[in-house]
């Protein structure tokens, strides 16, 4: 068996020793590198961060505007102002909300009989649930019925009190208080990646649907305040205060786009997105800063000529998800078919404080079919995808590259997950555009009001900064030499996972696993990386023979490296 392996080792060394022209990224991370300071979006990740964002309210509408304030700073013409010659110039999308806004303004909790509150807003705003009323000016005042399981609420009168449960808030809002005519909701399910007994403090942020003609309130609950209360309650009947000051108002949905037209194809794109809505730092100010410092840095060094954007880049900052899928079907709004998609969510953490690492999430690849060695999900989860949700192509592993690059560089950890999805790179992906995740996790002050700035980092999002540029940089200037140069990185990394899942399924296969299904794996890995190599034919302007003798090299290697393991594993 050892004989036999010898062929595919010689391979890898082949493969592992080709010399690649890395002349253009070098040139971009050195202006890059040289550009992006990071100060920029720690201002306005800050700036930000003092607000409790939504679409439509004061937070999500000032960061808005403060977004444009720079863009402006930095030379970009507001859309309709701008001549044929302006490259920069940006516009801000108004449009109807379907429901008014809403915004947190004060809110307390009080156990009857105990002085001081045990929450209150100035130190947990992420107490009132979103959506929630606000109670009369003197507050209101009930009493408290304890449940452990939804199912109690069938046969107990809640009518006019306040039901207080350790579950799911979606389903208690509408078995206790549509169905049950309770007066509110105080609920606590913390999971544990935020390592609740850990931060006491912490509160996931909860909503409830907006519905005009009710009076509902919602209070979600830290861990020590939840222990408070439940002893409290564990030991008879118990009242409760409750003081909520909220708003709902009419408003609009803004959305900005700015555009750095391309000079040769401006009809093709490269698009990032970050969204504005969210209440903390971390999720997701710092994707919104350190995309709009890129922004700054991109029309600073193609003014002084440092840099080419021979396509058009795009940066778009909205609500998550749907401005982003908006934008994508909305193609009478753009001028530019979009080729690349990536997102920017969680970019800034101090892992130090926070936990995790930062992570690139991959398009579907066989890891998200079969998530075995050094791949694993991440604690937010997902779900195993069939073969026919794959999505093959070079994206995933040429920003790995461009963000491995740097990490040796900064000494900054860079790791990947398996697809999950739940952000702004979905929307691309359901239109069948290459489109992928920058982020952290785990985060264990994810979604809480613990999100703060000094859970941020200032390097972190430099680094992530300058990895994006970089990559949006090569795309958007990529040609034929690109593509050659790029499939060479490609063959390199279909190697190496190779090799890793052929060790795998030996184990596998020692351990009991079937040889077919081992064999399946290895397939599915060779019929990604076959399709993937074809991909980089969208860099060539025609038809290049010369990368197309190239790929179909590269796929008969691929299949004859592939073709020996199968052997092996029998």
């Amino acid at each position: 068996m050892f004989k036999k392996l010898i062929p595919i080792c010689i391979v890898v060394l082949v493969l592992f020793n080709c010399e690649q022209d890395n002349s253009t990224t070098s040139s971009y991370f050195e202006n890059v590198r040289a550009a992006f300071k990071g100060d920029v979006a720690l201002e306005t990740t800050a700036f930000m961060e003092q607000y409790w964002r939504i679409a439509g309210n004061t937070g999500f509408n000032n960061s808005v505007y403060h977004i444009v304030s720079k863009l402006e700073e930095a030379g970009y013409i507001l859309e309709e102002n701008a001549s044929p010659e302006n490259r920069f110039v940006y516009r801000i999308e108004t449009r109807p909300l379907k429901n008014p806004t809403w915004e947190p303004i004060d809110a307390s909790l009080h156990i009857i009989g105990i002085d001081e509150p045990i929450l209150k807003y100035d130190t947990n705003r992420n107490m009132i649930f979103k959506n929630a009323v606000s109670t009369a000016k003197e507050g209101v005042t009930g009493s408290i019925v304890y449940i452990k399981d939804i199912e109690e609420l069938k046969d107990m009168n809640v009518d006019g009190k306040i039901v207080f449960a350790e579950l799911n808030p979606y389903r208690l809002y509408k078995a206790a208080i549509i169905d049950g005519g309770a007066i509110g909701i105080i609920t606590y399910n913390n999971p544990d990646y935020l390592q609740p007994e850990k931060n006491v403090t912490s509160i996931q942020f909860r909503s409830m649907p907006y519905n005009a003609d009710s009076n509902a309130w919602g209070i979600a609950l830290s861990y020590v305040a939840k222990e408070q209360l439940k002893a409290t309650v564990l030991k008879g009947e118990t009242q409760v205060k409750v003081n909520i000051s909220t708003r709902h108002y009419e408003s609009e949905e803004l959305t900005v786009v700015a555009n750095v037209i391309g000079s040769e194809l401006p009809q093709e794109s490269l698009v990032f997105s970050a969204h504005i809505q969210e209440p903390g730092a971390n999720d997701n100010a710092t994707g919104v800063g350190t995309q709009l410092e890129m922004a700054m840095i991109t029309s600073k060094l193609l003014t002084s000529g440092s840099i080419k954007a021979k396509r058009t880049l795009t940066f778009l900052w909205g609500d998550e998800i749907i401005s982003t899928r908006r934008y994508i079907k909305e193609e009478d709004k753009r001028t530019a078919s979009i080729n690349w998609g990536i997102s920017l969510d969680m970019v800034g953490e101090n892992t130090s404080v926070t936990g995790g690492s930062f992570l690139i999430e991959k398009m579907p690849d066989p890891s998200a079919i079969w998530t075995r060695g050094n791949d694993k999900h991440s604690e937010w989860g997902g779900r195993p995808l069939k073969e026919e949700d794959m999505t093959p192509h070079y994206l995933n592993d040429f920003i790995i590259n461009i963000f491995k690059t740097q990490g040796k560089y900064a000494n900054w950890e860079v790791n990947t997950n398996p697809f999950e999805g739940g952000s702004d790179h979905t929307p691309f992906l359901r239109a069948d555009i290459p489109g992928l995740l920058l982020w952290h996790f785990t985060d264990q002050f994810y979604h809480t009001d613990n999100d703060r700035i000094d859970k941020v980092s200032q390097e972190t999002m430099k680094n992530v900064g300058i990895g994006a540029l970089v990559s949006a940089y090569t795309l958007i200037n990529a040609d034929e030499n690109t593509a050659l140069n790029l499939l060479k990185t490609i063959e390199n990394a279909a190697i190496k996972r190779l090799n890793e899942e052929f060790d795998l399924s030996k184990i596998a296969i020692s351990s009991s696993s079937n040889l077919e299904e081992e064999t399946k794996i290895l397939e599915s890995w060779k019929d990604w990386y076959f399709k993937t190599y074809a991909t980089l034919l969208d860099m060539a302007k025609t038809n290049n023979e010369v990368l197309q003798v190239a790929i179909a090299k590269a796929q008969e290697d691929l299949n004859s490296v592939v073709n020996t393991m199968i052997e092996n594993l029998k």
